[in-house]
């Protein structure tokens, strides 16, 4: 099944600042990260606001176009050399289709795409900056060297500058 798997998905290395999905489109694909780091961002009011930071290991989708053939607000910028393997949703139905173990993965990877959102949510609406960033650094241990700070200050809804004092534990 891993020979049929590595078929499957096209693989494509990109350099860093390129902008894989621009915002507001209408891709059917599903990304694997197998090396490197990318963002999903919106942009609000002339803004580009960070939504998430996908790391290897991690699949990821535009689910309103992928599942409700609407644009997806979010656009995907990579943020280190990367590499990618991509698959069109439609031929992963086909493909998971065929193979038990992978109807649990991909069940597996919808449940932990919700539990991230719902966190998302549960930090916005009820942590400090402080503990957001705490949270942050669990969840990504090595995101400060990896990621520029305006883009990790923009994933916590703050400014730079309380970046900056919580980084110094002066808040």
């Amino acid at each position: 099944m891993e020979a049929q798997v590595q078929e499957a998905f096209r693989r494509e290395e990109l350099p860093r600042g390129h902008r894989l999905l621009s915002p507001d489109n209408f891709s059917q694909k599903v990304f694997y990260v197998e090396k490197g780091v990318v963002r999903t961002y919106y942009v609000k009011d002339g803004k580009d606001i960070t939504h998430s930071f996908v790391l290897e290991g991690s699949f990821f989708v535009s689910i309103e176009s992928a599942f409700f053939n609407s644009p997806s607000p979010y656009g995907v910028e990579v943020l280190e050399q990367t590499t990618i393997r991509t698959i069109p949703y439609p031929d992963l139905e086909r493909f998971i289709d065929g193979y038990q173990a992978l109807q649990k993965l991909s069940r597996l990877v919808m449940i932990n795409a919700v539990k991230t959102f719902s966190d998302k949510l549960y930090s916005i609406q009820f942590q400090s900056a402080q503990e957001r960033y705490n949270s942050m650094l669990e969840k990504f241990p090595d995101i400060m060297l990896r990621v520029p700070l305006g883009h990790i200050a923009s994933y916590l809804g703050i400014t730079q500058e309380t970046l900056s004092r919580i980084r110094a534990g002066k808040v």
